[in-house]
This record gives C-alpha cells, sequence and structure tokens, in this order.
C-alpha cells in the first residue's frame, strides 16, 4: 500500500472518531443541560408554592420562603402582578436593579427563555414568577460552540499535517527523479561530445556538424535545468528580453511553418534577477503549451513591457481556451487537458518563477475557441 493511501486511510480515521467523541460530548451536554433546566424549573415551582402557602396563612412567617429561597439564589426571577407590573426581583444585579429599564429588559428576557409560573392567593388574585437561565446554563450553552470550534481547529491541523506530509513526499520524490533524469542523460552526452569532435575530423560539412552541436548543447541544458530542481538555483542580474528571446527563437526555428510568431517589446534591456537555464525553461513551457493548443496552426505572440518596479513578460496563442474554473487547476502538478502528458509543465513553471525567482504566474485572460494569454511579473533589478 502507497504513502498516498495509508495517510489517506489514516485521515478518514482520525475524522471518523473525532466526529463520535464529538457527538458524543455533544449529546451529553444537550442531556445535561435539560437536566438542569428541569432542575431549575421545579425550584422554582417549589418557590411559587412557598409564597403561595405562606399568603395563605395571615398569621405565618415567611421561614419556608427564606429557606426555599437559600437553595435557589443562583436563577434570577422577578415577581409581577397580574398587570405585568414588577413587584420584586432576585439574585440580580443590585445596582443595574436600580434602573427600571433594566428590569424590564431582564423580564423580557425571562419571558422569551421559560413560562412564568402562576400563584394564586385568597381572593383569587394572582401573581407571576419569570425566571430565566442562571449564569451556569448559560455557560452551557455555548459549550457546544466552543467544541465545535475546537473540533474544526483539530481537523485542520491534522489535515495540515496529511497535506505537508504529503507535499513533502512529493517534492521528495520530484526532486529525485529530476536529479536521476540529469544523471541519466550525462551519460550520453558525454560521449557525443567525443563523436563530434570525431566527426570533425571525417571532413563531415560543418554545417551538419552545428547542427549537432546545438542539439547537444540543448541536451546539456535540459540535463543542467533537472539538476537545479530541489536546490536553490543562484540567481543573476540578467536582461529578461533577451532571454525571454533566446528561447522565443530555439521554439521558433524548430516550429511548423503554419504558425506565427511574434516578439516585441517595450524596451531592448529590463533586468531582473534570473537563473537563465530555469527561466528558458519557463517561457519554452508556455510556448510549447500555445502550439499544443493550437494544435500546430495559429500564432503566438510575446509582449514584454514594464513600470516602475516589474517587468510584465506576455505569452498569448490563439489556441482553444481555457474554462475560467480551469484558471488555477492548471498549474497544479498532475493536472492536464491533454490526452498525453503528465501535468508538470505549468506546475513546474509555477515553482520557478514564484518559488525560485519571487515572481507571478498566471493567467491573465482566455476564452473558450479564441485564446489564452499568460502573463509573468517579474521584480525589476536594482
Amino acid at each position: 500500500m502507497s504513502f498516498f493511501q495509508n495517510t489517506l486511510i489514516l485521515k478518514r480515521i482520525a475524522i471518523f472518531i473525532s466526529i463520535v467523541i464529538v457527538s458524543m460530548i455533544l449529546w451529553n451536554t444537550y442531556s445535561f443541560f435539560k437536566l438542569f433546566k428541569s432542575d431549575e424549573k421545579s425550584k422554582m415551582e417549589i418557590y411559587a408554592q412557598a409564597i403561595e402557602e405562606v399568603s395563605k396563612n395571615s398569621g405565618g412567617e415567611l421561614n419556608i420562603e427564606t429557606l426555599v429561597f437559600e437553595k435557589i439564589k443562583n436563577i434570577p426571577l422577578i415577581l409581577t402582578d397580574e398587570n405585568g407590573s414588577i413587584l420584586d426581583y432576585q439574585n440580580l444585579d443590585s445596582i443595574k436593579a436600580l434602573d427600571t429599564k433594566y428590569l424590564e429588559r431582564q423580564l423580557k428576557t425571562m419571558k422569551e427563555q421559560n413560562e412564568p409560573i402562576e400563584i394564586v392567593f385568597l381572593g383569587n388574585q394572582k401573581q407571576y414568577v419569570y425566571y430565566r437561565n442562571s449564569d451556569l446554563l448559560g455557560k452551557l450553552t455555548y459549550y457546544p460552540l466552543a467544541l465545535i470550534l475546537i473540533l474544526t481547529l483539530f481537523l485542520a491541523v491534522i489535515y495540515m499535517m496529511f497535506t505537508s506530509n504529503k507535499v513533502a513526499e512529493q517534492n521528495k520524490l520530484w526532486t529525485g527523479m529530476a536529479k536521476e533524469t540529469a544523471h541519466q542523460i550525462g551519460t550520453p552526452l558525454s560521449s557525443l561530445l567525443g563523436w563530434i569532435a570525431i566527426l570533425k575530423t571525417e571532413n563531415i560539412s560543418d554545417k551538419y556538424v552545428g547542427e549537432i552541436e546545438n542539439d547537444v548543447h540543448r541536451l546539456n541544458t535540459i540535463a543542467n535545468r533537472f539538476s537545479k530542481i530541489g536546490s536553490l538555483p543562484e540567481l543573476k542580474k540578467k536582461n529578461a528580453v533577451s532571454l525571454t528571446k533566446k528561447a522565443y527563437d530555439y521554439l521558433q526555428s524548430r516550429s511548423s511553418k503554419q504558425i506565427q510568431f511574434s516578439f516585441s517589446s517595450s524596451e531592448e534591456t529590463l533586468n531582473a534577477q534570473l537563473n537563465e537555464e530555469l527561466f528558458g525553461w519557463v517561457i519554452e513551457n508556455l510556448i510549447k503549451n500555445a502550439i499544443d493548443a493550437m494544435q500546430g496552426k495559429g500564432s503566438v505572440s510575446i509582449h514584454i513591457e514594464s513600470d516602475a518596479k516589474r517587468i510584465k513578460i506576455l505569452v498569448s496563442d490563439t489556441g482553444k481556451g481555457i474554462p475560467k474554473s480551469q484558471f488555477k487547476q492548471i498549474f497544479k502538478p498532475g493536472f492536464t487537458t491533454k490526452k498525453r502528458g503528465w501535468g508538470l509543465g505549468l506546475s513546474l513553471s509555477k515553482r520557478i518563477i514564484e518559488d525560485y525567482h519571487k515572481g507571478k504566474i498566471f493567467v491573465k485572460k482566455s476564452e473558450i475557441g479564441k485564446g489564452t494569454s499568460f502573463q509573468i511579473l517579474l521584480d525589476k533589478a536594482v
């Protein structure tokens, strides 16, 4: 079983266990809440009965009421007459209670939370006991919300942990493959250089030998590019215009005549901190994608301009276009719309521009059936 399958199973188990635990705690909390609420209601009923019994015995003392009150001192209550006028209150802030508006607000809250308890005196006179949840019960009400927040944070930590492990594993695999590719290319390259030297002594046309040398040099560039993946490349102050034009010229000379190329720049020199080989790789990837999108027929254009701080490189084509929903997805490893392809070109380009060169690369605009424009933003070199 692969690492990714293991982490996926562990993630699902952790999430399932977390949901079960939180569900049990929420159920118990709800049960406690109902129990406490019922208990407080029972206390209020006893309190009302005590007042009613004492009132029926005109010569009686309020010892019973006092004793009952001692048991409910944590439950705020208000006593009103039949007309709703406040007669008495208990367990409220004594200073704030001097303000009648405060008492009215408390009474309104009590009416919303619980049904009043009716007290009937001799002569059918009535009074009502209103009460609200105690502070303890109020805190218990918010406990499930706090628990859900804790669960959310817990799941977020689990997600980030597994995601970081997955990314680290992908980066390790990617780096290993890149360096192994560079190593494998290096062996035949050395042999080819020897064969070129022999060809030069055999009176072979310089034109043919020169083309072979160019392709060998190209293979050496590719090997160097792969060898730099996974390590921090060296950046130097370079002319972004000339480097872009170099990659552009190489692909133009090797592309179909049915594709029209155009290159323009507002200035001849626009310097940025660049790694020549990796930056050229990005430009080539964008041009190759443009050619694939046009299926070998159309036009590719590159325009370079700048503002006070940044260099802007726009690569446009007249291909099939990209749906807006895929503008960000196309930069993810493995995503491709081609029948043949690994979906690494744009992902690698994004990593080179944003991670290594601290720039930006994104889809500037795209229309289905009309074409796509990618833009690269780089900071100018001082």
